[in-house]
C-alpha cells in the first residue's frame, strides 16, 4: 500500500509545482501588459496563448473596469487549489503510507 501512497505524494508534488509555475506565468503576463510589448515576440505570444483560455471566461463575467482583475481571481483560485487539492493528496498519501 505504501507504493500507492508514494505515487499519490509524487502526484501532489507535481501538481503543486505546476500550479506555482502557472502563477508565475500569470504574473509575467500581468507585468507584460503594463508595457507595450511586441506582439510578435515569442515570449509574449507564449504568455498570451498560455493564459488567455483561462482569463477570457473570467474577463467576460466581470464588469468593464479600467483594471483587469482576472489574473488576480485566477491566482486566488490556484491558491485555493493548492491549499485544498494538494493538501488533500498529501493527506491521502500519508494515510496510505
Amino acid at each position: 500500500m505504501f507504493v500507492i501512497g508514494n505515487l499519490i505524494e509524487a502526484i501532489a508534488v507535481v501538481v503543486d509545482y505546476v500550479l506555482w509555475a502557472y502563477i508565475w506565468v500569470l504574473i509575467a503576463r500581468a507585468i507584460i501588459s503594463w508595457v507595450s510589448p511586441d506582439p510578435f515576440n515569442p515570449i509574449v505570444r507564449f504568455l498570451h496563448r498560455a493564459t488567455e483560455p483561462v482569463l477570457r471566461p473570467i474577463r467576460r463575467r466581470l464588469p468593464d473596469m479600467p483594471i483587469d482583475f482576472s489574473p488576480m481571481i485566477v491566482i486566488i483560485a490556484i491558491i485555493f487549489l493548492q491549499r485544498f487539492l494538494v493538501k488533500t493528496l498529501y493527506q491521502i498519501a500519508g494515510s496510505l503510507g
